[in-house]
């Protein structure tokens, strides 16, 4: 096993440490390292995904700096150093890094209450906002075009032309519906050539279990940080509305299960409001339940496209895996399209307010 050899890089004794796996994240392999009574997470980077770990390791250590001369009581996790001082280890196995347990933390897959919607959205927030003076220029791009709306759209529209024939006859309702909704990629394109939009330092992947809580349920700070690149809020707040708004997740076959919880709504935006409403411009508050769709609808073409090219991106735990994940997205999108006056008048209430 070739993580004692890694522990070994920090320091650890051979069997000084107890090793279990940990957490449900479907990239990187991690696990929990007690050693001497105090706990680490060791991570294994996966590079079919990221082709360049040095790339995360050092967007983590200009953001560490930023943030510790300008806001050192602000709680950011960072790879604690080998022997030698390196903060990745790349060796035949994989690129490896370990951090230290923030003690008193916890995780949740699942939202459970509103006010951790509230404390998550709050923290995604205030890591943009107090890294508003960083130069984002200075960011390694780690996935490029992760979030790119056209581009996931001419995606879908190729795998239309080119993918399996009989999966895309079944799916032609859903194919319908998804070109209907093209509108959405010509506001994205608008976003890209209007300046009232600014590139900030984004996380990218903003799930509930990517922020640690206290053990009052109050939010501590956000993890896994391999995504941070520059990008817009509305790649934030659009994976926040698409992950917590229904509770059901993107797996749930059952469409009668998928719809809009109002009060997720409501604590969405005042927990992310709360910290970037005086760096938001007006036109950008404006974006803001655009953003919830923006991100439901890229999902709904990336499940539906990946459906179409026999599940070779996602995988499937059954045939119609990704056919049903895109009519769950698809279902989400259209139930918040069905509250965007209501939402939209709520935003400007809070703005005003």
């Amino acid at each position: 096993m070739m993580i004692p050899f890694i522990l070994k890089q920090y320091g650890f004794a051979e069997n000084a440490c107890v090793i279990a796996p940990f957490g449900t994240g479907l990239i990187n392999n991690t696990w929990l390292i007690t050693c001497n009574s105090k706990k680490y997470i060791l991570q294994r980077i996966n590079q079919n995904v990221f082709k360049n770990p040095a790339a995360i390791d050092d967007n983590i250590k200009k953001l560490a700096t930023y943030l510790q001369q300008h806001y050192p009581a602000y709680v950011f996790t960072v790879p604690v150093n080998t022997l030698t001082g390196d903060t990745l280890i790349l060796n035949g196995d994989g690129a490896f890094r370990l951090f230290e347990f923030v003690e008193g933390s916890r995780t949740y897959d699942v939202l459970q209450q509103p006010q951790q919607a509230y404390e998550a959205a709050k923290q995604f927030g205030r890591f943009t906002r107090l890294l508003s003076g960083f130069n984002t220029e200075s960011l390694n791009i780690t996935l490029p075009q992760f979030h790119d709306l056209s581009l996931r759209y001419n995606q879908f529209l190729q795998a239309v032309d080119n993918g399996n024939k009989e999966r895309i006859a079944h799916a032609e309702p859903l194919v319908q519906c998804l070109k209907q909704f093209d509108v959405l990629v010509k506001i994205f394109e608008e976003i890209q050539t209007n300046g009232a939009f600014k590139k900030r330092v984004t996380h990218h992947d903003t799930k509930i279990s990517n922020v640690l809580f206290d053990e009052h349920d109050k939010g501590i700070c956000v993890i896994d940080l391999d995504t941070v690149m520059p990008g817009y809020f509305i790649s934030d707040v659009g994976d926040i509305m698409r992950t917590y708004l229904s509770p059901a997740g993107e797996n749930e076959p059952d469409l009668t299960q998928v719809y809009i919880r109002d009060e997720y709504f409501d604590a969405v935006m005042e927990g992310y409001l709360g910290e970037m409403k005086e760096e938001l411009s007006n036109i950008e508050t404006g974006a803001f339940v655009y953003a919830g769709q923006f991100m439901i609808y890229m999902q709904a073409l990336r499940f539906l496209a990946d459906y179409f090219n026999n599940d070779v991106y996602y995988g499937a735990q059954y045939p119609l895996h990704n056919y049903n994940r895109a009519a769950n997205q698809i279902v989400l999108l259209e139930e918040l399209v069905k509250k965007e006056d209501v939402f939209k008048a709520k935003v400007r209430a809070f703005m005003a307010g």
